[in-house]
């Protein structure tokens, strides 16, 4: 997957985590919110439920794991961001 793929599926998967919480980051933080949240749920994905390759290029699954990864990310956040 290329640089500018990786960014694209950031950038949905980060916003939507955001709208999700309601939070608010600006572009630059939504793409890294979104590429971060990628590596986490690829992981997450690969290591949890064997899927092989969840993070493949532009597509509905790849957003949906970013999305997922994004999501646990931005509650890990919550979680020691109250303490």
């Amino acid at each position: 997957m290329g640089i500018f793929s990786w960014i694209v599926v950031g950038l949905l998967a980060g916003w939507l985590a955001t709208q999700f919480f309601r939070a608010r980051f600006e572009l630059v933080g939504d793409i890294l919110l979104g590429v971060v949240g990628g590596l986490v749920g690829g992981y997450l994905a690969s290591t949890l439920f064997k899927i092989s390759n969840p993070i493949s290029g532009f597509n509905l699954t790849s957003i949906l794991v970013a999305f997922a990864g994004s999501v646990v990310l931005l509650l890990v956040i919550r979680i020691f961001s109250r303490g």
